[in-house]
């Protein structure tokens, strides 16, 4: 059992977040082809889905969501993030869904608020 799956209150639970975050990115998308101008709607309202269900839990977290969403055309694309944080206690989770036209990535960053 590592230090985010402890069932401590006070510790970022990857898990957890991965299946909220799949949810909330299914909920918001499922089916659809890609359509440019459904774009900023779709990222806009993952990242709210995904930050109320985060809140939701009620962990004493401030949470960054990032989404970006693109559309599969044989493109490569490379992301990459760092943080410098108290790895006892904050954590981050990344989630990578796709459909049969785009691909869809949703970071999570829980950064531990003092109690």
């Amino acid at each position: 059992m590592d230090e985010f799956n402890s069932g401590d209150e006070a510790l970022f639970n990857a898990d957890e977040a991965n299946i909220s975050v799949k949810e909330c990115v299914e909920n918001v998308i499922g089916g659809a082809d890609y359509n440019q101008s459904k774009v900023n709607q779709w990222t806009a309202s993952i990242v709210e889905h995904c930050l109320t269900q985060l809140v939701k839990q009620g962990r004493p977290f401030k949470y960054i969501v990032n989404c970006t969403i693109m559309q599969k055309s044989g493109a490569g694309l490379h992301t990459a993030n760092s943080c410098y944080w108290d790895t006892n206690t904050d954590g981050s989770c990344t989630v990578r869904w796709e459909n049969r036209t785009m691909y869809c990535v949703v970071s999570v960053f829980a950064v531990a608020v003092a109690v």
